[in-house]
């Protein structure tokens, strides 16, 4: 069977095979940071769920935004994104804000607090990945982060152009 439009070429057994190895160790590599957050979490503002600091990270990145905007990008259901954007405010680490665009919806945004601690955060982080690396020859740290951002980039394409075709009509043309 060919392979269809824009779609590469069917993987040979060998490239299979580093696949699975490579799906393997990103695997580990997720369990361990998952440990090392649960780790640093702990030393974070009683009360917040570690989950809620991916809604500060997407409202600093991203800025202001719907509680629907942000489930649909952190791939979660609304009530979760309520309930754990309702203890950022109660934090004082989120405010709710009129949404210009309709003053009926509000937009979570993140306060000067917020952003205070997103920065302790973020220097904890640093201090880590610093020692853990501090080994590594300066040339393996930059190769290491090319390569992530380049498997970055991939997978933000791949899921665009996954969401680009389950827009698309069904038995439709292109």
């Amino acid at each position: 069977m060919a392979p269809l439009h824009g779609e590469p070429p069917p993987a040979t057994e060998a490239e299979l095979d580093l696949a699975d190895e490579l799906g393997f160790q990103l695997v580990r590599f997720m369990r361990l940071v998952n440990r090392a957050k649960a780790q640093v979490a702990k030393q974070g503002p009683d009360g917040i769920e570690r989950a809620a600091y991916a809604i500060l990270f997407t409202l600093i990145h991203e800025g202001p935004q719907r509680t629907s905007k942000l489930a649909e990008a952190l791939h979660s259901e609304i009530s979760t994104i309520s309930r754990q954007s309702s203890s950022l405010v109660q934090h004082g680490l989120v405010e709710r804000t009129a949404d210009p665009e309709d003053g009926r919806a509000c937009l979570l945004a993140p306060t000067a607090e917020g952003l205070r601690v997103f920065e302790e955060n973020r220097k904890t982080r640093n201090v880590w990945l610093a020692a853990l690396l501090a080994d590594w020859p300066d040339g393996d740290r930059q190769t290491l982060m090319r390569l992530l951002d380049r498997l970055n980039v991939g997978i933000e394409k791949q899921q665009a152009q996954h969401a680009e075709d389950q827009a698309q009509p069904k038995g439709g043309t292109r």
